[in-house]
């Protein structure tokens, strides 16, 4: 009998130890859709996507919206914060430190979308994101161009793909050393565009940027990492297995530094 109960006992340990070791998470990462200015209607799309890719490669997602527990202490939780269509001024100055804190302790950073035009006076961010939003035309179809085909997450995208998404015009580098990964081909879509003056924007004219217009690219910054991608205006991203692919792996090397 003795022997029967000992057995059940250590069952019972080797179950619980499996279901621990199961609910273990490579890492977590902080969703912050705050947005103030345009609103993406993807975010609502994002949101569910990145929960999604948490499921599938195993690391948790938790949901800031306005910033309620932006701190310190809430932060030293986290691997990355993924920054999802954020626009305008999002921080205060005391966010803002909390931010840079986080990367300097060795955390990373993901930015997609308009994560670019977001907190434009706010030197640090600007560098970390590596290139800011300008100006974009029309949402049209053009052709990609794989630059770094080391980098994961890229496989659907080879061949020069088609893909239709608003085509970003950035901002000189902002800081030395990144590495693009993804560029788009501007002989495949009209790059022109006109706006009428407006003080919350960078630019009221573009022209594109040329044979080498980046869109998706990578460095590390200030002790952590950054990794950035133009794609993400269309809702449909969001359910596009390549696109997955391409913000899964860049979460997962901005969270671990593994590529």
């Amino acid at each position: 009998m003795k022997f029967v109960k000992a057995c059940l006992f250590i069952s019972l340990l080797l179950i619980g130890t499996s279901v621990h070791v199961s609910a273990q998470k490579q890492f977590r990462a902080l969703l912050v859709t705050t947005t103030r200015g345009w609103h993406h209607e993807s975010i609502h799309a994002g949101v569910l996507a990145v929960q999604q890719l948490g499921v599938k490669h195993n690391f948790q997602v938790d949901l800031l919206e306005d910033n309620y527990g932006f701190t310190d202490n809430t932060l030293k939780n986290y691997q990355v914060v993924i920054f999802l269509n954020t626009t305008g001024d999002i921080f205060n100055e005391q966010e803002q430190k909390v931010m840079e804190r986080f990367i300097k302790s060795g955390k990373g950073f993901m930015g997609i979308h308009s994560a670019s035009d977001t907190e434009y006076d706010w030197a640090w961010y600007t560098q970390l994101v590596g290139r800011m939003f300008q100006i974009h035309p029309a949402i049209q179809s053009a052709r990609l161009q794989v630059l770094d085909a080391s980098f994961p997450g890229l496989e659907g995208f080879a061949n020069n793909k088609q893909w239709t998404d608003e085509w970003y015009e950035f901002s000189p580098d902002k800081v030395q050393g990144l590495v693009t990964v993804l560029a788009v081909d501007e002989k495949t879509y009209n790059p022109n565009v006109s706006w009428e003056a407006n003080p919350n924007r960078q630019a009221i004219s573009g022209k594109g940027m040329g044979v080498f217009h980046p869109i998706a690219w990578y460095h590390n910054f200030d002790g952590g990492r950054s990794f950035y991608t133009n794609l993400g205006h269309v809702p449909s991203d969001f359910s596009d297995p390549n696109y997955l692919s391409h913000i899964a792996a860049g979460i997962i090397w901005a969270a671990t530094g593994k590529k």
